[in-house]
C-alpha cells in the first residue's frame, strides 16, 4: 500500500520543511505558464475556473463501470480484443479506487530531492498478464468531424498526463509498459435524430511515453517556488494576455 504522507496544502513558503503537494495538473500548469503557476501556488491567486465538462464526466464514469465488470472477472474487454491486445485485461488491485480519486491524491510519490509529494488520478490501468507490465489508460471524449488523433499541438497536455502517470507507477515499484493507451470517444452527429441518446465512435490510440522530462521539471518548479521574483508572462498564455490587455486599457483611460 502506498504510503500516506502529511503535506502542506495551499501556498508554498520558501524554505518550508514539510513535503509540498504538487498534482499532475499543476505540473502541466507550470509548463504552460510559470507565471500563472507562481501566482497560484506561491501567492494564492489561481486562474479563473473553467466550465465543468459534465458530459465528458458521464462518459468517464460509464467507461469505468464497464471495464470494472471485466476487472472483476479478469476477462478481456471486447474492445481490447478488437485491437488485438493479447493477454491484456483490466488490472485488479485493491488500490484501484484510490488511484482513480484525484481529490484524495490518486497515485502518489514523495520526490525526495525536491520534497514534493507528486499526485495524479489515473482513469484506468490494464495488465499484460504475460509480461506482468502495467498499461496506463486514459479516457477522452469529444465530438468532432473526422478521425480522432493525438496530432494537435494542444494535445501535448494529454501526452504529459500519460507520462506523469507512467512515472508515478514506476516510482511506486510497478513494472510499466512504455506504451499507454487513450480510449478516445468521439460523439457521432450525423444521425437522423437525437432520439434521447448520444452514440460514440470509440478508438484506441497508442502512445509511447517518454517521462525523461519530469525530473528536471520538478527541479525547475522548486527553483520557481523558492524565488521571490514572479516569472515573466508566457507569450501564448490567454490569462496573462488578458491581464496585460486590462492593464494597458486602464493606462489609456
Amino acid at each position: 500500500m502506498q504510503e500516506k504522507i502529511y503535506t502542506k496544502r495551499g501556498n508554498y513558503t520558501s524554505g518550508q520543511k514539510e513535503p509540498y503537494r504538487i498534482s499532475r495538473s499543476k505540473i502541466d500548469l507550470f509548463l504552460n505558464c510559470p507565471r500563472c503557476f507562481y501566482l497560484d501556488r506561491k501567492l494564492g491567486i489561481p486562474q479563473p475556473p473553467g466550465f465543468p465538462f459534465t458530459l465528458n464526466t458521464a462518459v468517464d464514469t460509464l467507461l469505468k463501470k464497464e471495464f470494472d465488470i471485466h476487472r472483476a472477472k479478469q476477462t478481456a474487454h471486447p474492445f481490447i480484443e478488437k485491437y488485438g491486445l493479447d493477454n491484456v485485461v483490466p488490472y485488479q488491485n485493491e488500490l484501484m479506487d484510490e488511484w482513480r480519486n484525484a481529490l484524495s491524491g490518486g497515485i502518489c510519490y514523495l520526490h525526495q530531492s525536491t520534497n514534493f509529494y507528486i499526485t495524479g488520478g489515473v482513469d484506468d490501468v490494464w495488465e499484460n498478464t504475460k509480461t506482468k507490465e502495467l498499461i496506463i489508460v486514459d479516457y477522452k471524449a469529444t465530438s468532432k468531424d473526422g478521425e480522432v488523433n493525438l496530432d494537435a499541438d494542444w494535445q501535448i497536455g494529454y501526452k504529459r498526463q500519460m507520462e506523469v502517470y507512467q512515472w508515478l507507477f514506476r516510482q511506486n515499484g510497478f513494472k510499466v509498459s512504455d506504451i499507454g493507451y487513450f480510449v478516445y470517444c468521439n460523439g457521432i452527429t450525423d444521425k437522423q435524430a437525437f432520439d434521447g441518446k448520444l452514440e460514440f465512435d470509440v478508438k484506441l490510440l497508442p502512445y509511447k511515453g517518454n517521462p525523461s522530462w519530469i525530473e528536471q521539471t520538478l527541479f525547475d518548479i522548486k527553483a520557481c517556488l523558492e524565488s521571490e521574483t514572479i516569472p515573466e508572462s508566457s507569450f501564448n498564455c490567454p490569462y496573462c494576455n488578458y491581464r496585460k490587455a486590462v492593464r494597458i486599457l486602464k493606462l489609456e483611460i
